[in-house]
């Protein structure tokens, strides 16, 4: 563990796990990257690669949604958002998804809003998840070919999203897409209290409200910048 995810993340791990047991789950901790990747213009799988694979846009009454691995609420609570939903099927059998966002995202692990500059520029994406039978084929890079053709034809050059510390396995995927590191965060969850400690602004917050909650500007401008130099 400390090998592949570094020994500091594997602390936090550990201690994240026993806080939670100890405190029957009333305890959390959760650190998570905040990255950007640009959106590639060329597919990640060579011609006639993948086409078994089928990728639709979903819509919040489809039947599929029965089959996501997440609850309902906060299913409903992303489409309420204005996020599109990206879904994977293999011989019409359901494999993955991806949920993509232009605008603000509130967070739905713990309380937090990242909000993206400038918005015409970037898109939020969340949640890629592939069924585990699915993990060793060309899911992943298939529901990512179909995103960036998304994002590509509303003119958006960066996909930033939040990646747990605690997950390797979607580090590494996503490094292996080009990312830019934008900056961490720490959450410090305790029944309805929530401490923040980020290596960007606000740096800081304290809130036992579910209408408190720290709200991170992520300018990509900047990136746009960087790499024309």
């Amino acid at each position: 563990m400390a090998r592949q995810w570094g020994w500091f993340n594997a602390g936090f791990f550990v201690l994240s796990r026993l806080l939670a047991v100890v405190s029957m789950g009333s305890l959390r901790i959760y650190k998570y990257y905040l990255i950007a990747q640009p959106v590639s213009r060329k597919s990640l799988l060579p011609s006639g690669r993948g086409k078994k694979i089928e990728i639709r846009m979903i819509h919040q009454d489809d039947i599929v949604i029965r089959q996501f691995p997440r609850p309902a609420a906060v299913i409903r609570e992303r489409f309420r958002q204005g996020a599109q939903c990206l879904a994977a099927f293999k011989d019409e059998r359901f494999v993955g998804f991806l949920w993509l966002l232009t605008g603000s995202y509130q967070e739905d692990e713990v309380r937090a809003r990242y909000v993206l500059h400038p918005q015409y520029q970037a898109a939020w994406d969340f949640d890629v998840y592939v069924a585990p039978e699915s993990r060793l084929g060309l899911t992943f890079p298939r529901l990512w070919d179909e995103a960036n053709r998304y994002l590509t034809g509303k003119g958006i050059s960066w996909s930033c999203s939040r990646i747990s510390a605690f997950n390797p396995g979607s580090l590494g995927a996503h490094a292996r897409l080009g990312t830019v590191s934008m900056g961490s965060a720490v959450f410090f969850c305790a029944g309805r209290w929530q401490v923040m400690l980020s290596s960007v602004p606000p740096y800081f917050h304290l809130s036992a409200e579910a209408a408190s909650f720290p709200e991170f500007r992520l300018d990509t401008q900047n990136l746009e910048k960087e790499s024309r130099t």
